[in-house]
């Protein structure tokens, strides 16, 4: 009995050739492929739409003007008690940032909606406590140092800033608007910043601003409630 024939050309004509099976890429070729993939480029955001999305943030959030409104009282209360113990520098600082606390609340509360009439009341009124209690720690000091007219020129930079505002409320009352003047909110808080940040001992250099400032500070505002009487007279006077 014979064997089969086992040769190749005995069953090529009944044996089909397999292709090759690929195997799939490793799992780290394809993280990296779809990684180097090209990304949609976002427009940049510009400045409109950046404060716009601010303003959306912070209108959704928990913050009110009265909140900016205490904030800034705080600061100013710890300016007062830094000037007290002679850290001139420090309470300047906080004298600003206060301040700043201060112009921002009732910009907040116009943009935000939140505003209501007590707040602006709040507002105003602290405003006047905060001034004149940093400038009563300046004045506090200048006693102690003896120095009678220096401390006497914080007095009347007190006044004539707490008459600043009176003017402009008396006038307002009467259907004036009495913004004029040189020596307004934010102008004052400059010129007593200046004074505190390079007062004598503030860390700064040798300096002695903090005298020159109160004298400059309330020259200005009694000028300023020169001119806003004038204003107001002016006005009335072309009504009538």
């Amino acid at each position: 009995m014979s064997e089969p024939d086992s040769s190749p050309g005995a069953t090529g004509s009944s044996t089909t050739t397999m292709a090759p099976r690929r195997e799939p890429p490793p799992r780290r070729l394809r993280r990296g492929a779809y990684r180097t993939r090209p990304r949609r480029a976002r427009a940049p955001i510009g400045a409109g739409e950046r404060r716009e999305l601010v303003r959306n943030r912070l209108i959704e959030s928990r913050l009110t003007p009265n909140a900016i409104s205490l904030t800034g009282f705080a600061l100013n209360l710890l300016a007062a008690a830094l000037v007290w113990e002679q850290l001139f520098f420090l309470g300047g600082m906080a004298f600003v940032v206060g301040s700043i606390m201060d112009t921002l609340d009732g910009r907040y509360s116009r943009m935000s909606g939140k505003g209501t009439p007590f707040g602006a009341f709040l507002d105003s009124t602290l405003d006047r406590i905060e001034e004149g209690i940093v400038l009563t720690a300046v004045a506090g000091y200048f006693a102690l140092q003896g120095d009678r007219i220096a401390a006497a020129a914080v007095v009347v930079a007190v006044l004539a800033s707490l008459m600043v505002s009176y003017t402009r409320a008396r006038a307002e009352a009467l259907g004036v608007e009495c913004k004029v003047g040189i020596a307004t909110r934010p102008v004052r808080v400059v010129i007593l910043s200046i004074g505190l940040i390079f007062a004598r001992g503030a860390s700064l250099g040798n300096f002695q601003l903090l005298a020159p400032a109160v004298y400059v500070l309330a020259a200005l505002s009694l000028i300023t409630v020169a001119q806003r009487i004038a204003h107001v007279r002016r006005e009335l006077l072309a009504a009538a």
